[in-house]
């Protein structure tokens, strides 16, 4: 198989199964995958929790979790907390999402369809935080600071944010995938498994914090 032939295959997304007429694709699925592993390790770390005698487990747990916790409402602020919960979710999606590569799946994230629908999930809910903070009033007046004459602009930012989010994670992975692609056919052995520590894990990663550090920093702006 020449090398075009593994990039068109490995960017492609085929259809899967097909429900009423409606086609099911591979990152549909994948994402299925990810959703059942993430309730299944969730399920497994919150069963027996106690209040006295804590176990080692459910020490490093919660360890983790009040770090990344701190982690995320320090980008959202004071006021913003309250959607610690829905950042958290999304990074351990985007995690898992970004390293199913070693795995031998394809990233849903490879698909610009699955990275759009992050983007306007992310940017529809930091215009919910800004009405919810300051009322519709205050977040329409919001567009004409911090003078009338930048207004076009800012109203250019809803379009703009949601697509530069959308574009800079499906970019990243895609340009991972084409690297480890091209390193896989030039050198089939030992490089590749190396390179691929910081293409599909640590890169993986960074992009999955980079997504929603910037979409933190959209709700901190959006309720400030």
């Amino acid at each position: 198989m020449t090398l075009s032939e593994r990039l068109t295959e490995g960017l492609s997304s085929q259809t899967v199964f097909t429900v009423f007429g409606i086609e099911i694709e591979e990152a549909t699925v994948v994402t299925w995958i990810i959703m059942a592993v993430i309730v299944l390790i969730c399920f497994i770390f919150t069963r027996n929790l106690r209040v006295e005698r804590v176990g080692k487990r459910q020490a490093a747990v919660e360890l983790v979790v009040v770090k990344i916790q701190d982690l995320l409402g320090g980008i959202v602020g004071e006021h913003g907390k309250r959607y610690v919960p829905y950042l958290f979710t999304v990074l351990l999606y985007l995690a898992f999402a970004n390293v199913i590569g070693v795995l031998g799946l394809k990233p849903p994230t490879k698909a610009l369809n699955v990275t759009a629908g992050l983007a306007l999930m992310s940017i529809v809910l930091v215009q919910a935080a800004g009405i919810r903070a300051k009322g519709v009033g205050g977040w329409l007046k919001s567009f004409s600071k911090p003078m009338a004459l930048v207004t076009p602009f800012n109203v250019l930012d809803l379009v703009t944010r949601p697509l530069s989010l959308c574009m800079r994670l499906f970019g990243n992975i895609l340009g991972s995938f084409i690297i480890m692609e091209i390193i896989k056919y030039v050198v089939p052995v030992i490089i590749p498994a190396a390179l691929s520590l910081y293409f599909d894990f640590f890169d993986g990663i960074l992009q999955a914090y980079v997504f929603v550090f910037l979409t933190g920093l959209y709700i901190k702006e959006a309720i400030e």
